[in-house]
């Protein structure tokens, strides 16, 4: 092999220019030419080479000059294409576009009959231009003579003999018995009289004979001799009949191949198919009339996968590109496109397809777009993510905002396919910000398919921002008046629960869940119940890990009573069960104190101040250094005022208070009015001040402001009090985590109220704050010599209160989304 390619190079080298390179020999049958796969050495383009060498053949010379004569002068669609051809005193060269013998496939049995008609369809087309248009006789029909392009096209060759029937001294009635194997392919005439009986019988007779031969070998893979002829196995039914006539012994009683080609281009004849119609339609596309062009469109659409891929990639498809993009082909041309396209490989598709695919998408025909997005997941996977991202996506945003519902519909479920080829940064913000518009669409079937699409692709989102979107969403979903949105709402709920905190779905999630329990759908509730059962389950889950108090180990040099927890066995009814709580709690850290309560400090100086629970009564002197209480007298005074408490007093009689001494005060513990006024409400702050912050980011995305009514009528924002022109400044707030009631504070707002207001009591004797800009009392009678004085301390200047703006946040964005996805 090496050696005859060096021996084809020095040929090349001593003779003319040859712009072609020789590559691997290509097995071929008996025949006077060498075939070669070869490359154009100026673009590195594919292509066959024909070569005959004279000084070893010289006796087939006249058979390869005539062939070379016929292929330069021939032209047709259904001739093998010539490219160049170099003749030298040693050898001759053709070279053509790339060639596989068709014997290859025959004897392989690869092709289908679909297929196989096709190809005896282009065949038939061009012995017949052979021998009515160019008066000639071929003479040489074999399966070896014919080839397949690079498109799958049947191309005819074997040019050796062919011959006009107006020359008298024409090649094929002198040397047609050198052809290979003449003998077994020739017919009855020429076997009996030789190749000059041509010239008594009709012209077309000896292609019409070798044409039938073609047919059984086409369909059964080879023929053997002149007993297979007339033979109908495995021969398609409608064929058979003009099969038959074509081999007929009678060179005068033979159906021509032009009279063969008519009747299977009847209705309903073996030539009567789609892939047919395709291949002779296809090239005159663009100059079809519309009725036209939907038929053929129509004959496309029956194409099945036992057609040759080859003619489709590169025949069809790119006159139907051009058909879509130019000349007016529309969505049904860009579906055969797609169906098409599907078989190419990823190189393929990126050069033919890709470029026409992007400029279709800046097409602002809503049908082509349609059509586009429709077809987007058969060529999703061939298209690469920087184009889908940098060209394809920009387009379709606009969709999003189309005016017709159809095209914003079939944007929107096309997020689904574009999901995978998108970068994260494309996700959390553009494609967010156009889901948050469709989620408040006008077409309530697009807002419940944006609440599945959140659904579905909440796996690509980005992890700071996710639980914030999908709560945004689902929330406003479960309020949407369509009964598909709300249930799309709860099962998106369900599959994206491990994407929220626990916290989330007990404080924000369940709650804005539970209305739709009553739902008036029994669709909606019975989703609601599978949804929320989810959440439990996770909530108690939760809950069980959880330490039984999160409050530090009690010590005995703990300062302040805590109050005990009630057991439901120590009461009957739940009146009693929170009196007796309330009075125990008191008494059980009695026996426990013992001494004065020390003064406290101001918060920047060391001076004492003395407390207003360290006052006695008017006639009892106070020593200055008080001794330390008995035991005993302490633990008398403690029983004495649990006996009296657990005495139950009379429903009228008023729950007193404990003074200083373990005695029964005169004064009343709560306030007489039993209804707390607004202030007292507020005192004690609400349950939702630390998330219902107007500035925050969860009345941004709807869970604060824009809560239904059945969700923000239980909740009841906090007063807050503003000092009055000529009043105390108020004190500090203290910091409150909203994990225990201010008891302090409000006792502060009731010393405040008692003392401050016009009108109103004074505290009791005990529980009142000395002003620290006053004296304090004497300790003992009105006569006592010696007072002690207390210096006066300027109270801190408290800080301005501020004040909360319980309007809704504006965003500035219509639909509350905006920039928070």
């Amino acid at each position: 092999m090496d050696f005859l390619k060096s021996a084809v190079a020095s040929a090349i080298a001593k003779g003319p220019p040859f712009p072609y390179t020789f590559g691997d020999k290509v097995d071929l049958d008996p025949s006077v030419w060498s075939l070669y796969n070869g490359t154009r050495r100026e673009d590195g383009s594919d292509c066959s080479i024909f070569s005959f060498d004279i000084l070893a053949n010289r006796s087939a010379l006249p058979l390869a000059k005539n062939a070379l004569k016929k292929l330069r002068t021939l032209r047709h669609p259904g001739v093998i294409k010539v490219l160049d051809t170099v003749e030298t005193e040693s050898y001759i060269y053709i070279a053509t576009e790339r060639l596989v013998p068709l014997s290859w496939h025959v004897k392989r049995k690869s092709l289908s009959p679909e297929t196989a008609k096709w190809g005896l369809y282009t065949i038939a087309k061009t012995l017949k231009f052979v021998n009515d248009e160019a008066s000639s006789i071929h003479g040489n029909l074999k399966v070896a003579s014919i080839y397949t392009s690079e498109s799958g096209e049947w191309k005819l060759g074997g040019f050796e003999v062919l011959s006009n029937v107006k020359d008298d001294d024409a090649v094929i009635y002198t040397y047609g018995s050198l052809v290979p194997d003449s003998g077994r392919y020739a017919p009855p005439e020429l076997a009996r009289s030789g190749w000059d009986a041509i010239r008594r019988s009709p012209h077309s007779a000896v292609d019409s004979y070798d044409f039938g031969i073609l047919i059984f070998e086409v369909f059964n893979g080879s023929f053997m001799g002149g007993d297979q002829v007339g033979q109908t196995k495995n021969i398609p039914p409608s064929m058979q009949s003009s099969y038959k006539r074509l081999t007929n012994a009678n060179p005068k009683a033979r159906l021509s191949v032009g009279h063969f080609l008519e009747q299977g281009k009847r209705s309903g004849s073996f030539f009567d198919s789609a892939l047919i119609k395709l291949t002779d339609g296809v090239e005159n596309l663009g100059v079809k009339s519309e009725t036209e062009r939907e038929a053929f469109l129509d004959d496309l659409d029956q194409i099945t996968d036992d057609f040759p891929e080859d003619f489709f990639r590169l025949k069809i498809l790119p006159e139907l590109l051009k058909s879509v993009e130019f000349g007016g082909g529309g969505p049904k041309a860009f579906g055969v496109v797609m169906k098409i396209a599907a078989k190419l490989s990823s190189e393929d598709f990126d050069s033919k397809v890709t470029p026409v695919v992007v400029r279709l998408f800046s097409n602002p025909d809503r049908a082509i777009r349609v059509c586009l997005l429709d077809n987007l997941p058969l060529m999703i996977d061939k298209l690469s993510q920087k184009v889908v991202n940098d060209k394809i996506f920009p387009q379709i945003v606009s969709g999003f905002t189309d005016i017709a519902p159809v095209v914003r519909e079939q944007t929107l479920k096309s997020v689904l396919v574009l999901i995978t080829k998108l970068s994260d940064r494309t996700i959390n913000g553009e494609l967010l910000r156009y889901l948050a518009k469709t989620a408040n669409d006008e077409q309530p079937g697009i807002r419940t398919n944006t609440t599945i699409c959140l659904g579905k692709i909440a796996k690509y989102l980005g992890t700071g921002s996710r639980a914030k979107v999908l709560m945004a969403a689902f929330g406003r979903s479960l309020r949407d008046p369509f009964v598909h949105a709300r249930n799309a709402a709860l099962m998106a709920l369900a599959v994206t629960g491990d994407y929220f905190s626990e916290e989330d779905c007990a404080a924000r999630l369940l709650p804005a869940m539970c209305p739709l329990l009553i739902d008036k759908e029994k669709l909606i509730r019975d989703q609601a119940n599978k949804t929320i059962d989810i959440y439990l389950q996770r909530i108690r889950k939760t809950a069980a890990a959880m330490p039984d108090t999160a409050l530090p180990p009690e010590t005995a040099a703990s300062a302040g009573p805590r109050m005990g927890t009630p057991q439901p066995a120590e009461s009957s009814s739940t009146a009693s069960a929170w009196a007796g709580w309330a009075i125990s709690s008191f008494t059980n850290k009695l026996s426990a104190a013992a001494g004065e309560i020390e003064p406290s400090t101001t918060n920047g100086g060391s001076n004492p101040v003395p407390s207003s629970s360290s006052t006695a009564a008017a006639s009892a002197p106070a020593p200055k250094r008080p001794g330390p209480v008995s035991a005993p007298q302490t633990a008398s005074s403690a029983s004495a005022l649990r006996r009296q408490a657990l005495k139950s007093p009379p429903p009228s009689a008023p729950i007193s208070r404990v003074s200083s001494t373990g005695n029964m005060g005169g004064e009343s513990f709560f306030p007489e009015d039993p209804e707390l006024d607004d202030d007292e409400i507020g005192a004690w702050g609400d349950m939702e001040e630390g998330t219902g912050d107007a500035g925050g980011d969860d009345n941004f995305f709807g869970f604060g402001s824009s809560q239904p009514a059945s969700m923000s009528s239980s909740t009841t924002l906090p007063k807050r009090a503003t000092a009055k022109p000529g009043s105390a400044a108020p004190a500090a707030v203290p910091f409150d985590d909203g994990s225990e009631p201010d008891f302090a504070g409000w006792l502060a707002a009731q010393a405040q109220k008692k003392t401050g207001g016009a009108g109103g009591k004074a505290l009791p004797k005990g529980l009142a704050k000395a002003s620290p800009t006053s004296r304090p009392a004497t300790a003992g009678s009105a006569g006592a010599a010696a007072k002690k004085t207390v210096p006066v301390v300027a109270r801190p200047k408290a800080a301005p209160v501020k004040k909360i703006d319980m309007k809704p946040k504006d965003t500035g964005d219509e639909d509350g989304w905006g920039d928070g996805w």
